[in-house]
C-alpha cells in the first residue's frame, strides 16, 4: 500500500501531540479520582492521610513511567519515519553534487509512489536528459572540429606545397582549393541557418498557404536532382487538405531540407513519395523514400545537430548533418512537431504544422 507523504507527516506530528494530550487528561482524571477518594474516606470516617499519600504516590510513579515510555516510543517512531522520508531527498542531494561535477551516471532509488517518489522519478528523468545533452554536446564539438580540420588541413597542405614550389599552381589545384574553401563556407552558412532557426519563433511572418502548393514548388525545383538518379516521384495530396497559417519561407526551408535528405539517401532507381494529409492537430507532410533502414537506436537522434546514422559516409556526400536539425527548429517555432520511422526498406520523415 502506497502511503502518501501527507499521511506520513501527519503521523509524525500527531503521535507526540496525542500522547501529550492523553497524559494531561489522564493526569487530570487521576487528580479528580484522588479527590473523590479522599471525600469517600472522610464520609465514612476513615483515616485518609496515609492511604491518600500511597494512592497519589502510586499514580505519580505510573504516570512518570508511562510518560517516559510514551516519549521514547514517539521519539523512535518520529526518528524512523523522518529518516525514511528524508533518505531519498538526501540521496538526490548527493547525486546533484555529482551531476554538478560532471558525473551523469548516478540515479536516485525510487521505492515509493508518494510525492517524494514522484520527485525521484522526475529527478532521474532530468538526469537522463542531462546525460543525453552532454553526450550530444561532446559529439557536436568533435564533429565541428572534424568538419573544420579536414578542409583546413587540405588547404594548409596545398598552400605550403604551392609556396615551396613542390606542386605547380595549375587550374586543377586551384579548383580543388576553391572546393575546400566552399566546404568551409557551406559549413559556416549551415551553422548560421541553425542559429537563425533557434530564434525563428520571434521572427515569424505568417501567411495562409496550402502545403501541397509548397511541396509542388519544391519538387519542380529539385526535378533535375531526381532525374540524375532516376528516382520516381509520387505525390498524394488529400482532398480534405486545409490551409495553414505559417511563415512561408521558413516552412519551405524545413521541407526543402527533408526533401533533399530523401533524395540524397535514395539509391539510384529508387522512389520518393510525398503525402499531405490532415490530422487532428493540423496538416501533416510525409517524405518517404526507399533505401536502407535507419537503425531503431538511431531514429530518436536523426534530428540532432551533426548526427548521421551512416557515420562512415563522407561529409562531402552525406552533408554535415545539420539539415534535419534546422527543420526541427523551424517547425518547433510554429508550434509543430517532426518525427521519423524506418522499416522494410522505407524511411519516412514527417512534419506536422498546426492550423
Amino acid at each position: 500500500m502506497k502511503l502518501r507523504l501527507l499521511w506520513k507527516l501527519m503521523l509524525i506530528t500527531i503521535l507526540p501531540v496525542v500522547g501529550v494530550i492523553f497524559l494531561i487528561v489522564w493526569f487530570s482524571v487521576d487528580n479528580l479520582a484522588a479527590h473523590y477518594f479522599m471525600a469517600l474516606m472522610e464520609k465514612y470516617d476513615v483515616a485518609v492521610d496515609d492511604v491518600h499519600r500511597m494512592f497519589i504516590g502510586s499514580i505519580h510513579r505510573y504516570l512518570v513511567w508511562a510518560s517516559l515510555a510514551a516519549l521514547a516510543l514517539a521519539f523512535v517512531l518520529s526518528y524512523l519515519l523522518t529518516r525514511r522520508v528524508l533518505r531519498p531527498l538526501q540521496q538526490m542531494t548527493a547525486i546533484t553534487r555529482e551531476v554538478a561535477a560532471g558525473n551523469y551516471s548516478l540515479r536516485a532509488e525510487v521505492t515509493t509512489g508518494d510525492e517524494v517518489g514522484q520527485l525521484g522519478e522526475a529527478f532521474n528523468s532530468m538526469a537522463d536528459s542531462l546525460e543525453q545533452v552532454e553526450r550530444l554536446r561532446k559529439t557536436m564539438v568533435a564533429d565541428v572540429a572534424h568538419e573544420l580540420r579536414t578542409p583546413l588541413t587540405n588547404l594548409r597542405g596545398y598552400l605550403e606545397a604551392l609556396n615551396d614550389g613542390v606542386i605547380p599552381p595549375t587550374s586543377d589545384t586551384l579548383q580543388m582549393l576553391q572546393q575546400e574553401s566552399l566546404r568551409l563556407v557551406h559549413l559556416v552558412e549551415s551553422l548560421q541557418q541553425l542559429a537563425r532557426a533557434d530564434a525563428a519563433k520571434a521572427y515569424l511572418k505568417r501567411e495562409t498557404v496550402l502545403l501541397s502548393d509548397l511541396v509542388g514548388h519544391l519538387l519542380t525545383l529539385g526535378q533535375l536532382n531526381f532525374q540524375k538518379k532516376e528516382i520516381e516521384i509520387e505525390t498524394d495530396y488529400s482532398a480534405l487538405e486545409r490551409p495553414v497559417k505559417v511563415d512561408k519561407d521558413k516552412i519551405l526551408q524545413a521541407m526543402q531540407n527533408m526533401l533533399d535528405n530523401a533524395c540524397k539517401y535514395t539509391p539510384h532507381g529508387g522512389s520518393v513519395r510525398v503525402a499531405v494529409t490532415p490530422v487532428e492537430d493540423g496538416m501533416k507532410v510525409v517524405f518517404q523514400n526507399t533505401g536502407p533502414d535507419i537503425p531503431a537506436a538511431d531514429l530518436p537522434y536523426i534530428f540532432e545537430r551533426f548526427f548521421r546514422a551512416d557515420r562512415s559516409r563522407s561529409r562531402i556526400g552525406g552533408g554535415a548533418g545539420i539539415g534535419l536539425a534546422i527543420s526541427r527548429e523551424l517547425i518547433a517555432a510554429h508550434g509543430g512537431q517532426v518525427g521519423a520511422e524506418s522499416s522494410e526498406g522505407k524511411t519516412e520523415v514527417w512534419l506536422i504544422v498546426p492550423e
